[in-house]
């Protein structure tokens, strides 16, 4: 697993059992249609597995128990797929949008299942190596409202890129669309209870878009990982990932 500021900010590392893990699933998936048809892009194969069950492993073997999976697009066949959980190890809750809420407002919908302060939040849709533990300590000896987990990538057109001043802060985000390499968002996020009070209930709200920018100079914070990542949401992106994802987990996928 890769260390986090080489290590010097880990000190006490958290108790993982503790701490819940929301998984946003609720993503239409339109780019990947002409590959996998209509299936939830969580539930999209992977070698032989679909791809929530590697994020469910990865968390299973940070020391993760208790699950959020955030369901839209699909809801019925991820919950169909992932039942209790016990099947990982794990136990999996559902909130289930009846209409898009966007990332953050399907955070907001689930706020009654978090039972941890801070708590994580994964993109379903992209997959980094990293030491969650290190994370969430690195997150509380800064005092942040929010940590972005960040890495370095050769092109950053598809997915923008993060700026950072100095001692982890985010001080600026940029969109979409430059090209060259970057700093950009690896789809991991360590969040304090207290922004879920920013976000209006039952409101189509960007995490992206309308919450990181808004706690720009008063707690977001990013932590540089090496990697490695991948997001699955162009077919070009998901057949690499049909060979690096189980290349990295390796034996831990059963």
């Amino acid at each position: 697993m890769s260390k986090c500021d080489g290590g010097r900010e880990q000190h006490l590392r958290p108790d993982m059992t503790r701490i819940t893990a929301l998984v946003l699933c609720g993503g239409l998936g339109t780019r990947l249609r002409t590959v996998v048809g209509a299936l939830p892009k969580v539930l999209a194969p992977v070698a032989e597995h679909p791809f929530l069950h590697y994020l469910l492993c990865y968390l299973r073997d940070q020391g993760i128990v208790n699950v959020i999976l955030c369901t839209g697009y699909g809801a019925e066949s991820v919950a169909d797929y992932g039942t209790d959980g016990s099947r990982w190890g794990l136990r999996l809750h559902y909130s289930a949008e009846t209409e898009a809420l966007g990332t953050g407002g399907a955070i907001k919908q689930s706020q009654s299942l978090i039972s941890s302060d801070p708590f994580l939040v994964l993109n379903g849709d992209s997959f980094s190596l990293v030491d969650l533990a290190a994370v969430v300590s690195v997150h509380r000896r800064r005092q942040a409202a929010i940590t972005l987990v960040l890495t370095e990538v050769p092109d950053k057109m598809r997915f923008g890129a993060v700026v950072m001043g100095g001692n982890g802060v985010i001080v600026g985000l940029q969109e979409k669309g430059g090209s060259g390499p970057g700093l950009i968002n690896a789809g991991i996020y360590v969040m304090n209870k207290m922004v879920l009070e920013t976000i209006a209930v039952g409101f189509n709200t960007s995490l992206e878009r309308d919450i990181f920018p808004s706690f720009i100079g008063a707690g977001l914070q990013g932590i540089i990982v090496p990697g490695p990542f991948i997001d699955i949401g162009t077919p070009d992106a998901y057949a690499i990932a049909q060979t690096v994802i189980p290349q990295w987990l390796g034996s831990n996928v059963a």
